[in-house]
């Protein structure tokens, strides 16, 4: 038993593409505004794949890629890993009362009612799984303050990392002293009592020994009642440069995290006061929390063996302790989680360039153990544990590609994945012994072939066809509907698209990043909540699904003045997806819930030479379904805001103005397979908020 977390005309879209053929992309043939990093260290960082080496890896995928600047992204307030992921398209990513819990989905991803879940996207830290084995981020994102840089491979695109998921895979380049101040301190903050500082100190040694060390604490009151959220953080890497060919770097987290959940709200609820708690959230109710501490260590090394070649191996541990009071309903029910989860993962990466053939070949191994209990409790305090929670999970990756570059402008990309992964769940009751045992193998081969056209120096167009897989969590094993295992999710998708740079003047460039693809699933795992006990799901494989999209990022950098000194740098990120039933017995072609149909992310800012910068943000979403059946609509809405900020070598300030018309929307939503208006699922967005920060590197 788990918890539940939580038209536009085509006239007035082409006016929008045409205002925002924008700049500052995130993607790959976008301004990324590389100038402003700055490198402080005397001496060379030892020769890593590092930014370039993606930036490239971009331009040779057949598919939709996107690199997130995090320094781009900090131009505004990073609330949460919402933030981080603004412009990327294809993503729907959003906080249900602004704290770092947040739903994702990636092409389609996870849009059922275990939102919770978070399965379907593959999280990595320098190329290290911090996604559990079994596919779930139940209790873990990734900080993208603590990265320089982050890659967003989305669905089969993701082969490279080796992750065998719907959505795709993020990989987080973690800062090192090579790319930091030795010191540097930053405070940010603003409504609703968000306060988030940091100081990060970092040392380049000698040749051959670096170091950094970040200390965060973030505190948020919230804008809805019983919804504060503490956090500190510890970052620590260090690297060791053992030849002119060998580096190894080591790190270290530590994360404690204590938030309160307000839980969703019917539509009454929302019309008297949508800033207040669900029925039973409160702290003299069920007091809903979702309190983990973590620590993780882990090393990579990385041999580059000679101009052609190079090797990479990692490992890493994780320890989450959950502490999670979540249904409470008296006299009938109630349920707090106190669960420990251990991960184990290792990785490594081969690459060999032969002639006109680059190769890669690697896996990902890792292992994940989940013990403890469910137990009743009063207002957050544990009282009877009922139930033992006993759950394993392993999944083995392996993946082989080759880039053949068969002639002047054309490259095939061709290769495999083989999947094996093990599941077990085990509960034992406390009260009568009794055992629920489900388990099951998983085996399967996907391969991939596509192909890249170079229209020119600066333009190409591509394609792939490529096989997807994806076996269930032991979330989802555990809410099945009977005591028969979950199949897999397999499938096939096929995309194609565009990439390029165009300078239309001396002074001005375009840059796009467009891909469609559609994809046929069978046995997709969707969950419904149980209407007999609220807070429990069920869980069953759909018989075919379809995912459909189109994803564009559209960006320009326009010159004002000749000199350059005054320049506008438009971005717009545009999703349109199709995520439907194929003629299912109790569904028909119904749409999957959760995801808008069409959603739109944009600004428009000014800059000049001297670092200033200044203009509005746009936010649009479309219409969405909050059940299976369709029968329950959530409304469209478009949010207007406001940023400027200044940066030279030493300072980075910033400020932010939200929801600039205070516009009354839904963030977010559960999911029931007929909904109802009694059903207490909504959570509402953020009203008019204001946002400054500070940054000083020495």
């Amino acid at each position: 038993m788990n918890q539940n977390s939580s038209s536009l005309t085509l006239s007035s879209v082409a006016a929008v593409c045409l205002l925002a053929m924008s700049g500052q992309s995130y993607a790959e043939h976008g301004n990324l505004a590389l100038e402003q990093m700055q490198v402080t260290a005397e001496t060379v960082a030892p020769a890593e794949f590092g930014i370039e080496g993606d930036k490239h890896e971009i331009r040779q995928t057949p598919g939709g890629v996107s690199l997130i600047d995090i320094d781009q992204v900090t131009e505004g307030q990073v609330a949460s890993f919402e933030d981080a992921l603004r412009f990327v398209p294809g993503v729907w990513a959003v906080s249900p009362t602004g704290s770092d819990r947040v739903f994702l989905s990636s092409r389609g991803s996870n849009l059922d009612a275990t939102d919770y879940d978070t399965n379907g996207v593959k999280l990595l830290q320098d190329g290290l799984p911090v996604t559990a084995a079994d596919g779930n981020n139940h209790n873990r994102f990734i900080d993208p303050l603590s990265a320089k840089y982050a890659v967003f491979a989305r669905g089969a695109n993701a082969m490279k990392y080796g992750a065998s998921t719907l959505g795709g895979a993020i990989n987080f380049i973690s800062q090192t002293a090579y790319d930091v101040s030795p010191l540097t301190l930053s405070v940010s903050g603003g409504s609703h009592g968000e306060r988030l500082t940091r100081m990060t100190a970092a040392q380049v040694f000698n040749d051959h020994v670096d170091g950094l060390v970040t200390i965060e604490n973030k505190e948020w009151d919230g804008f809805r009642d019983h919804s504060r959220h503490t956090r500190t953080g510890l970052y620590v890497n260090g690297g060791l440069r053992l030849s002119d060919t060998v580096s190894t770097r080591f790190y270290f987290t530590q994360l404690n995290s204590d938030e309160e959940l307000a839980g969703g709200l019917t539509r009454a609820q929302v019309r008297e006061d949508r800033d207040q708690a669900g029925t039973f959230n409160e702290r003299d109710q069920g007091h809903f929390q979702l309190d983990v501490d973590t620590w993780r260590i882990a090393n990579k090394t990385s041999w580059e063996i000679d101009n052609h070649r190079r090797f990479e191996f990692g490992v890493s541990y994780e320890e989450q302790e959950l502490f999670h009071p979540i249904v409470y309903s008296p006299p009938f029910f109630s349920l707090l989680i106190d669960n420990r989860q251990r991960n184990l993962g290792t990785m490594a990466r081969y690459h060999h360039q032969i002639g006109d053939h680059d190769w890669l070949i690697g896996f990902n191994y890792g292992v994940s153990w989940v013990d403890g209990g469910n137990y009743n409790h009063v207002s957050g305090d544990k009282t009877d544990k009922w139930q033992i929670n006993d759950n394993d999970a392993n999944t083995l990756e392996l993946v082989v590609l080759n880039r053949w570059q068969f002639a002047d402008d054309w490259t095939v990309v061709a290769g495999a994945q083989a999947v094996r992964a093990e599941r077990e769940v085990r509960s034992t009751s406390v009260s009568s012994s009794a055992i629920r045992q489900v388990e099951d193998d998983y085996k399967h081969i996907n391969p991939r072939i596509g192909l890249i056209y170079q229209l020119n120096q600066d333009t190409s167009l591509y394609t792939n066809l490529s096989s997807l897989y994806e076996p269930p969590t032991t979330y989802q094993l555990d809410d099945g509907t009977s005591s028969q295992a979950l199949d897999a999710m397999k499938g096939a998708v096929w995309e194609i698209g565009s990439r390029g740079h165009y300078d239309f003047s001396d002074n001005n460039q375009m840059n796009w990043d467009i891909s469609a693809y559609y994809a046929r699933l069978d046995n997709e795992i969707l969950s419904v909540e149980d209407p007999s006990a609220p807070g429990t799901f069920l869980t069953s494989n759909a018989d075919e699904t379809i995912h459909a999209g189109i994803e564009a990022l559209l960006s320009a950098d326009i010159a004002l003045s000749e000199n350059r000194h005054h320049r506008l740098t438009p971005l717009l990120s545009m999703s349109w997806n199709r995520f439907r039933f194929d003629d299912d017995a109790a569904f028909a072609d119904n749409t999957l819930p959760a995801a808008p149909r069409f959603s739109m992310k944009s600004e428009l800012l000014y800059r000049h030479k001297n670092g200033f910068y200044i203009g509005p943000t746009m936010d649009y979403v479309g219409e969405r379904y909050a059940d299976f059946a369709n029968s329950y609509k959530i409304d469209d809405y478009t949010l207007f805001g406001m940023k400027s900020g200044w940066s030279n070598q030493n300072f980075k300030v910033f400020a932010e103005v939200r929801n600039l018309f205070e516009r009354d929307y839904i963030a977010s939503h559960s999911v029931r397979a007929v909904a109802s208006e009694s059903d207490a699922i909504l959570n509402p967005g953020a009203p008019l908020s204001a946002y400054v920060g500070i940054e000083y590197r020495m």
